[in-house]
């Protein structure tokens, strides 16, 4: 395999082993998460006007945000898979266009069914996005700095979710909620660019295309005709499963449909990783689940705590939002530093262990802005901050002909979680107040990946079915031995 850390010396600043080439096809690929964040979080800055004009009821209101959810498991195999096949670029141009569409399509919803439809487009759009951005920026920079790589890439969507904030006191007071999703067109303009002027990864290039392979990370989806209709109707059931959970539909069985969905979503996983590499994607999948268990609490119900138990004004949260926001950008670019300096694994279990020590902390402040925006810039960076790292660490775990299937499935799966952690927020506030709940499930869901992580769990039982199979397919090359198989840096 290309060793693209032989590119330049080691003896240069790091900046300078990244070529203009490199650089240019990251700078395309952030751009690009920027508007993935941007679009994200439009419809929660929009939430109250889209309710008001389509007279929807909370639950009706909260199934918009969790929509997106519903088909990112799907096209984040889908879209993963065809980077696989055809190439990092194109999968990376048909998120972005397809979350643009989407995003653009919700501009012209006329009730609460269409837009929930346009929402289904973005979910599929941004999980690809994820998994072709992340596996395009690494496989095109060298391997010594893939951390950096993948922190500054994660830094993106933080830039965005601010920008969005922002954009929003704009336009949203004169011109109406739907011009916000009207700029979804942007994109669109970007990704049209990307396909005309950027290179392919080097790495994906030397390891599928020039070798003529054309690898099908479904295949054992379809062996046998039995077989693939079975695994149709576990995608259909899975969906269906996924759309009563996170609408009304689903009222009272909430329980039963998503164990439906888990069953399903195991089932896929255990034939996608194949004898060897099954074990690997469910823990996988359970630890990304975690880590967004003890992340997406605060994400999600952080403004609600702030304005009904601590009585701050829009202006007042706004403001510390932009803390938190400054907080996760700032902790995406460190991680990517201390990751490339003692391994993905290191960085990101020790810096999670840091963060604990600031989440009651962040829950305890009620009358300082100025104190609690600074604690709370502290715990997003050690804490979401260091999510930065994920990418790397995923992707280290799954060979480049089955990486971008692979990261973009174990990911958008686990990533079921962030719909998963408001509601269970929201539940423990029943029985305590929100901030203690939040604090509570932060704190509990840290420890859990801190352990997952630290003591390498997914990489440990991967070895007891794939014993001989290597710990870490984005590590850099030993320079003076280029057949040695990648050693563990992680």
């Amino acid at each position: 395999m290309h060793n693209t850390a032989k590119q330049s010396p080691p003896s240069l600043p790091w900046y300078r082993e990244v070529t203009p080439t490199q650089w240019k096809s990251f700078t395309a690929a952030w751009i690009g998460y920027v508007l993935d964040g941007f679009d994200f979080v439009l419809i929660t800055l929009v939430l109250t006007e889209i309710s008001d004009e389509f007279d929807l009821s909370t639950v009706q209101a909260a199934s918009l945000v969790s929509g997106a959810f519903i088909t990112r498991w799907l096209g984040g195999a889908i879209l993963g898979a065809l980077g696989d096949r055809y190439g990092r670029k194109l999968s990376m141009v048909l998120s972005i266009l397809l979350y643009s569409l989407g995003t653009f399509a919700c501009g012209f919803a006329w009730d609460y069914t269409s837009l929930f439809v346009a929402r289904l487009a973005i979910g599929m759009g941004m999980a690809g996005e994820y998994s072709a951005s992340a596996t395009y920026v690494m496989e095109s920079w060298p391997a010594r700095v893939r951390s950096r790589a993948s922190g500054f890439l994660i830094s993106g969507f933080s830039i965005g979710s601010v920008l969005a904030a922002q954009v929003y006191n704009w336009v949203v007071p004169t011109l109406g909620w739907r011009w916000m999703f009207y700029i979804g067109l942007v994109p669109i303009v970007i990704a049209l660019w990307m396909r005309r002027a950027l290179p392919e990864a080097a790495e994906w290039t030397e390891a599928v295309e020039e070798k003529g392979a054309r690898p099908n990370p479904f295949r054992p989806l379809f062996l046998t005709r039995a077989r693939a209709t079975a695994n149709v109707v576990l995608a259909a059931a899975a969906s269906t499963a996924l759309f009563a959970v996170f609408t009304p539909l689903g009222d009272g069985l909430v329980p039963v449909l998503s164990v439906v969905a888990g069953l399903c979503l195991t089932a896929f996983a255990v034939q996608l990783g194949g004898s060897r590499s099954w074990v690997l994607y469910l823990a996988m999948i359970v630890t990304i689940f975690f880590a967004f268990l003890y992340s997406w609490p605060i994400q999600a119900l952080l403004p609600t705590y702030l304005k009904t138990e601590l009585g701050y004004t829009a202006d007042q949260v706004t403001d510390v939002l932009y803390f938190a926001g400054f907080g996760t950008m700032v902790g995406c670019w460190a991680a990517g530093f201390l990751g490339d300096r003692i391994g993905a694994k290191k960085a990101y279990a020790f810096t999670l262990l840091a963060s604990l020590a600031f989440v009651y902390p962040v829950f305890a402040v009620d009358d300082n802005l100025l104190l609690l925006g600074g604690l709370l810039f502290v715990l997003q960076a050690t804490s979401f901050g260091i999510s930065g790292l994920l990418p790397r660490w995923i992707g280290g775990h799954f060979p480049t002909e089955s990486r971008g299937a692979a990261l973009g499935f174990t990911y958008n799966v686990g990533a079921l979680g962030g719909a998963v952690a408001p509601v269970l927020g929201a539940h423990l506030a029943a029985g305590m107040d929100l901030g203690r709940s939040l604090a509570v499930l932060t704190f509990a869901g840290t420890v859990i990946v801190v352990l997952l992580v630290g003591l390498d769990v997914p990489g440990r039982l991967n070895r007891l079915t794939d014993p001989h199979g290597v710990a870490d397919h984005l590590a850099e090359i030993p320079a003076d031995d280029p057949d040695t198989v990648p050693a563990a840096r992680v």
